[in-house]
């Protein structure tokens, strides 16, 4: 039996629950946003608010958990804005292993989404930069692989499943579309000069360190235009910084129209572009051949988020996967086609 429709049973809570020591429970909210294997719940006590989640398969590695824990730890510590870990009874671990099933409990964080205004575009880029600074000095018996969505043969390989005959769609059937095909050789084909062109800068050569792996605007948490919470930091890994930096330089500069990603424009929101830029140049340093590496890796990182849904089940979230596919190519032309006015952006 479910309780109120997030993925949870009944049992299966309770048993959890019964693990924290935590005060008596007036409400129980589920949370429909974010990934649905990672079902996740808002406990009302009569003191706090908590949100409970379950990680899902493929990311619960003890190692892996236990790493990002150390993570946000060392963070808090640091007094940067991260929710905090609940320990489990008698000061325990803050991972919860359950029956196989590995559980998270956060102090709820009270904040909006970022309003995309100059201020908080800012303070995203330069709370990424403390980020980096906070965390170049965490030392771990255990790191993850350097890995990221630069020249990654998991990338091409999804690329390549895509542009086959076989392109399996959700409702079982075998498509076999000419423009399907085009469309990821094209990408292929972007994805290859920008790697190319990233590792002739230097790119094995530049230092790593723990990096957030996926800063949007869905993972910060504002009030009064100041970043208060960053959020999911199941995709920390070490990498060079400045692959952050690329994500979330598109992110925010990013365009899109929704419903339908045919109606997306190609361009890039260059002030917003700069806005992040200046708020990660007032806390942190990039060189200049990373700074130059902006547009290619941005590049890389579009097809590389659009690519493993795709090549899963044909679609990207609700969207057919050849119109966003062909929306990102169009935005890799863009990019391509504009490359001195975006640096002119760039170092500005």
């Amino acid at each position: 039996m479910q309780t109120n429709g997030a993925g949870f049973t009944t049992e299966e809570l309770g048993g959890v629950l019964r693990q924290y020591n935590i005060a008596k429970i007036q409400q129980i909210l589920p949370i429909s946003a974010g990934n649905r294997a990672s079902p996740k719940l808002i406990l009302i006590t009569d003191k706090e608010k908590y949100l409970l989640k379950r990680r899902p398969k493929g990311k619960d590695d003890a190692l892996m958990v236990g790493f990002t824990h150390a993570v946000q730890s060392h963070l808090q510590k640091k007094d940067y804005p991260v929710a905090g870990l609940v320990p489990t009874r008698g000061n325990g671990p803050t991972a919860l292993i359950l029956n196989k099933r590995t559980y998270e409990l956060f102090h709820f964080i009270e904040g909006v989404r970022c309003d995309g205004s100059p201020a908080e575009v800012i303070e995203a880029g330069r709370q990424l930069a403390i980020f980096h600074k906070d965390l170049a000095d965490l030392e771990s018996d255990w790191k993850p692989v350097r890995q990221t969505y630069h020249d990654s043969g998991s990338v091409r390989g999804h690329l390549r499943l895509i542009r086959s005959d076989k392109q399996l769609r959700p409702n079982g059937a075998l498509e076999s579309s000419h423009n399907l095909q085009k469309t990821a050789d094209l990408l292929l084909t972007h994805y290859n000069h920008s790697s190319t062109t990233v590792n002739a800068m230097g790119f094995d050569s530049w230092d790593g360190q723990i990096i957030h792996g996926d800063w949007h605007p869905g993972n910060l948490l504002f009030a009064d235009h100041r970043m208060i919470c960053v959020l999911d930091f199941d995709s920390v890994k070490t990498a060079p910084p400045v692959t952050d930096v690329a994500n979330g330089v598109l992110q925010f500069s990013i365009v899109g129209v929704r419903p339908n990603p045919a109606d997306w424009p190609a361009y890039l929101d260059q002030a917003k572009m700069t806005q992040f830029l200046e708020g990660y140049r007032e806390a942190g340093f990039l060189e200049d051949v990373m700074l130059r590496s902006l547009p290619d890796l941005m590049i890389e990182i579009m097809i590389a988020e659009a690519v493993l849904p795709i090549a899963a089940t044909g679609y990207f979230g609700h969207h057919s996967g050849l119109e966003f596919l062909q929306m990102i190519h169009r935005k890799c032309d863009w990019i391509e086609e504009n490359r001195t006015l975006l640096l002119d952006a760039i170092f500005h």
